[in-house]
């Protein structure tokens, strides 16, 4: 039985996607609760070496567009790179899934042996479709929205993990 590019990536984006919005609107309310700048939230991270949340929301947001765009063939939207407040985040984030759900799975399916070039400054790695999205994109796409989950969780935002899971996607 052959994997189904579309079904491993698509539904995944969108449930995760839609968990890490609801996140948000919990910080959002932290800090209405607790009377502080939901913008200290979003600068908050981990470990001095670590990038804040925003940016771990943010690099959530281009593992699910990179993918699809990349996999599929089709033009990313132009999501900037400049969002710190959670309303611009949550936008960013209902952009992303509404992009994410605009790719077919026969954009997709298929293409499990297109070769994709990622160039980083000086280094380029190659993959295959696949190996792109298994091996790079969902890896770095739950990382990033499992250290944004982390923030909040540590920052003491109410949190457990069906808020990091959402609602399964059929």
């Amino acid at each position: 039985m052959s994997i189904s590019m579309y079904k491993a990536s698509v539904p995944i984006f969108v449930q995760f996607l839609s968990a890490l919005s609801s996140i948000l609107d919990k910080a959002a309310a932290y800090s209405e609760t607790k009377k502080c700048d939901a913008t200290v939230l979003t600068g908050m991270r981990l470990a001095p070496d670590m990038h804040p949340l925003a940016w771990q929301v943010r690099s959530t947001t281009n593992h699910a567009v990179r993918a699809c765009s990349l996999i599929a063939g089709v033009t990313a939207p132009e999501l900037g790179d400049n969002q710190s407040t959670v309303s611009e985040l949550k936008e960013r984030i209902a952009t992303t899934i509404d992009f994410v759900k605009s790719i077919k799975p026969e954009q997709m399916d298929g293409q499990e042996d297109k070769e994709i070039v990622l160039k980083f400054g000086a280094n380029e790695f190659k993959f295959t479709g696949l190996s792109f999205l298994l091996n790079f994109c969902l890896p770095n796409f739950y990382f990033h929205a499992a250290t944004s989950y982390d923030i909040l969780r540590h920052a003491g935002v109410d949190l457990g993990k069906r808020d990091f899971m959402g609602t399964p996607r059929q």
